[in-house]
């Protein structure tokens, strides 16, 4: 167990690549001591992800871990990379933009040609490049097949014009390339034409430094170290050796890395509800109160963090069945359904956990150096990202229970 912890693993039911993996992050991060800190006050103060956690994010190989080693990862799974973030989490460390890449590496496996997996996936096993990802826009949230995003073949068919609007764009300024959600068919001659809503996207691997793009950072809260963007789209010229699977046929490919995102964001959430409770435990065993005891005899402080602990343990336990069940290639729908209740059970405990934390610190909790109240938009954004827990809840109950479809 890690000092300052409460995460658990029983490292005899993992294979041996699961075990180095957690063994090497909880020694990097014993290794870190004050520095945890240090990283901390940096987030919090500056908005600024440090390097240093991405760096070694990459020489511990998390960034590898779904490449094949002949494109230079480690092929450890997902699951490894569920456990990492889990961990450094824990700390309130855990990254989004590992996240995003994450999702272009499957989208890049996926659909990606030869010549684009020999190009991108070794740089991004490396760290040499980062990636980011877009798909929302000011009017297509949820609804993706909403988006207006063109991408309009010029007459050699060879490149691509892009115009339009992205929005809600994290961390593009840190990032070599984003991968974003175009519609070469627009969604009205979809209609005309009588074909499903799916047809007409394209994804393109597009360079965050090209002309035409301009980036405007957006006034949010939510996501720890990196900012928000509206990318605005204008005349960006895109070649169509960057368009990631065919032409209007993204989805397929799009939809193949939703399940590894939802399944990371739901490990960083139940590694986050370590890092609330470990701030509740510790503080509640010194805050003394009447009589001289410690507010950590009362029931009243204790059943609601031993609530939120047994439910963590499920929303784990589940988090780790979706990667299982993902590094063993089963049915998109079975993995599709861990992975979404995953993901909805572990934001839901993870702001049950941060709401206790700060009320079990009374006055203190709203104090910026407890190191909480920062991290109360973040914890609430994951019941709304990567996908609102009312579209899981939907998705649960046409799947799992044979419900109507209701949107």
């Amino acid at each position: 167990m890690m000092e300052g912890s409460s995460a658990r693993v029983t490292l005899s039911n993992f294979a041996d690549v699961h075990v180095a993996v957690v063994e090497a992050v909880d020694y990097y991060l014993d290794a870190l001591g004050g520095k945890k800190h240090e990283y901390l006050k940096r987030i919090f103060d500056s908005h600024y992800f440090p390097d240093e956690l991405n760096e070694a994010m990459v020489s511990l190989g998390l960034f590898g871990a779904l490449i094949p080693q002949s494109y230079g990862g480690t092929e450890a799974g997902i699951l490894a990379m569920v456990l990492a973030m889990e961990r450094f989490s824990a700390y309130g460390l855990g990254n989004t933009l590992a996240l995003l890449t994450t999702m272009d590496t499957l989208a890049i496996l996926t659909g990606g040609g030869q010549r684009q997996k020999e190009t991108f996936l070794p740089k991004i096993a490396s760290g040499e490049i980062k990636t980011a990802f877009a798909i929302t826009e000011p009017d297509a949230g949820t609804n993706s097949f909403e988006l207006k995003l063109a991408a309009r073949a010029q007459k050699d068919d060879q490149s691509y014009l892009l115009n339009g609007t992205k929005a809600w764009i994290t961390g593009v300024d840190r990032a070599d390339y984003v991968l974003v959600v175009s519609r070469t068919t627009s969604l009205e001659e979809v209609s005309s034409r009588g074909l499903p809503r799916s047809f007409g996207l394209t994804l393109f691997m597009v360079p965050t430094q090209i002309n035409g793009l301009e980036k405007v950072k957006m006034s949010t809260v939510g996501v720890e170290g990196y900012s928000q963007f509206q990318l605005f789209f204008d005349n960006v010229e895109v070649s169509k050796d960057m368009a990631i699977g065919e032409i209007n046929q993204g989805a397929s490919v799009l939809f193949s890395a939703l399940n590894p995102e939802r399944i990371v964001a739901a490990s960083m959430s139940v590694g986050s509800v370590d890092y609330f409770l470990n701030k509740a435990t510790t503080y509640a065993k010194d805050r003394t109160v009447f009589g001289g005891r410690s507010i950590a005899h009362y029931q009243s402080l204790q059943h609601p963090l031993a609530k939120i602990r047994a439910q963590q343990e499920g929303a784990r336990l589940l988090t780790y069945e979706a990667a299982r069940a993902f590094d063993r290639h089963e049915p998109a729908h079975v993995v599709g359904s861990y992975s979404n209740m995953a993901k909805y059970l572990s934001s839901e405990v993870a702001f049950d956990a941060i709401d206790r934390s700060i009320q079990a610190h009374g006055g203190m909790g709203f104090i910026l150096d407890t190191g909480l109240i920062q991290m109360l938009s973040s914890t609430r954004l994951a019941k709304t990202a990567p996908i609102n827990n009312e579209m899981i809840l939907n998705y649960i109950a046409e799947t799992e229970l044979g419900l109507p479809r209701s949107y």
